[in-house]
């Protein structure tokens, strides 16, 4: 069986962040119609939530770039955007920190 994007982008961030928590919702179908989804059939918009004690000391810029490079395949075979929160424990715990604020795009 093959495994959807959604199972491949999470394997990807589980191994690449050890995250101590990671919500992947696929949002291509709200997205029917738009660039990169012209049909609504293709697994190509995203939302991530991912809390890593990696994005300690990083900066908004920097986690979100550590996130596409780990993202580079998915991207190269169609994921069009993500929607990223982007928290190091310190952060999520203290309700503060650094969200993606609307869609990232490939590069």
């Amino acid at each position: 069986m093959t495994a959807t994007r959604a199972q491949r982008i999470r394997a990807i961030l589980e191994r690449e962040f050890l995250p101590v928590r990671l919500t992947v919702e696929d949002e291509s179908a709200r997205h029917a119609g738009h660039a990169g989804n012209p049909d609504g059939r293709g697994e190509t918009h995203y939302a991530v939530v991912l809390v890593s004690p990696r994005f300690t000391g990083m900066g908004r810029l920097a986690r979100s770039r550590a996130v596409h490079t780990a993202l580079a395949a998915e991207f190269a075979t169609g994921l069009h955007a993500l929607s990223l929160t982007l928290k190091s424990p310190e952060e999520a715990a203290a309700g503060t920190g650094v969200a993606g604020g609307g869609a990232s795009t490939a590069h």
